[in-house]
């Protein structure tokens, strides 16, 4: 049965080349488009799309308010198609945090040959979309703090390190488990699959609503407690040492499982350069990148964690692992700031402030 795919809007050109993309795979159908919010509510009530994608910036009604609607009416899997742009950006985490699957960019270049040349990025987001477990959430929805209740003074070596990987879903998965984090948690590094522009929008908005300070790796830093590290859009991220200091290092070499950033570049580079200092989380993503490299750091000494099933919105990079035997414990996305910290504390440190 063919994955039934609504497309909403204001270019009529964009329309045309999304409604090619999804019409040449066997698996999915374009069932009607939409130019706008109100025509699409109705499409939606005769056609019961299966995936739904929704340019950020509509005419008529506010994309984010008919996305808010319709999470709260009527969930349903939805597929952002951004502008590269600031703006665009801002919206679509906004986006994201009101429930969206992923969203997609529209390309620099000429829109229609762009769009072509991202056939197989778009059908598989739609794919992705397809199989995702859809909620309504709510914006800044507090993380439960019950998991850190026990944890009051757990005892954090100042070595140790947090290495966390995400694909389709992460980036309201990563929010949930930093808001967890206390103001001196180990040095954190993330690779999160997204595209340049969209990592700098994305740590901003962390850093607003964490007691950590988050930002956009820029190399070369070195890695303190109390601090998050996201990979940026355009690079690989690597942990490196420099005599006894942790360090960021970017790299824009090839994309490894077509990703750059690319989880197993980073878990790699932790397995080198942490070993078992090192706490691996791998959470909810599709395909499998990560896997492979938190076997290396299970090997190297790491203990991982990877996010359970039904509370993944896409069980793909967490199942690979889980797989090959990569992951120690597996576990709902709510409990594992507290193993995490759990866990460490188990190793003997430094007291930490909750």
């Amino acid at each position: 049965m063919k994955t039934k795919v609504l497309i909403v809007d204001d270019s009529a050109l964009i329309r045309s080349v999304m409604s090619e993309i999804v019409n040449s795979q066997a698996d999915m159908e374009v069932v009607a488009t939409a130019p706008d919010p109100l025509v699409a509510r109705e499409l939606i009530k005769k056609h019961n799309p299966d995936v739904l994608t929704l340019d950020v910036e509509m005419p008529k009604m506010d994309g984010l308010d008919f996305l808010e609607k319709l999470m709260r009416l009527r969930p349903m899997p939805v597929l952002m198609v951004s502008s590269l742009t600031e703006r665009g950006s801002e919206i679509t985490m906004r986006a994201l945090e009101l429930g969206a699957v992923d969203f997609v960019t529209k390309p620099k270049i000429s829109i229609q040959t762009g769009m072509r040349e991202y056939t197989e990025l778009i059908t598989d987001k739609i794919r992705a979309a397809a199989r995702a477990r859809v909620k309504a959430r709510s914006v800044h929805q507090s993380a439960a703090p019950s998991a850190l209740q026990a944890l009051r003074s757990p005892l954090i070596s100042s070595e140790k390190l947090i290495i966390i990987g995400a694909s389709t879903g992460g980036t309201e998965a990563i929010r949930e488990f930093l808001m967890q984090m206390p103001s001196d948690c180990p040095g954190i590094l993330i690779a999160q699959h997204m595209p340049e522009g969209f990592t700098s929008s994305f740590a901003r908005r962390l850093d607003s609503l964490c007691r950590i300070s988050v930002t956009e790796a820029a190399g070369n830093e070195r890695i303190l407690p109390g601090h998050a590290y996201i990979a940026p859009g355009h690079s690989h991220l690597l942990l490196t040492r420099s005599g006894a200091n942790y360090m960021t290092k970017i790299e824009q070499t090839d994309p490894v499982n077509r990703h750059r950033p690319s989880v197993d570049v980073l878990f790699r580079s932790a397995a080198l350069a942490a070993g078992k200092n090192a706490v691996g989380v791998i959470l909810t993503g599709m395909g499998k990148d990560g896997a492979a490299g938190m076997l290396e750091m299970k090997n190297a000494g790491a203990h991982n964690f990877a996010q359970d099933e039904a509370s993944c919105v896409v069980f793909g990079m967490p199942r690979e692992a889980i797989a090959i035997g990569a992951a120690h414990e597996v576990a709902p996305l709510q409990a594992l700031p507290g193993l995490v910290l759990g866990h460490l504390a188990a190793q003997g440190g430094r007291a930490l402030r909750v």
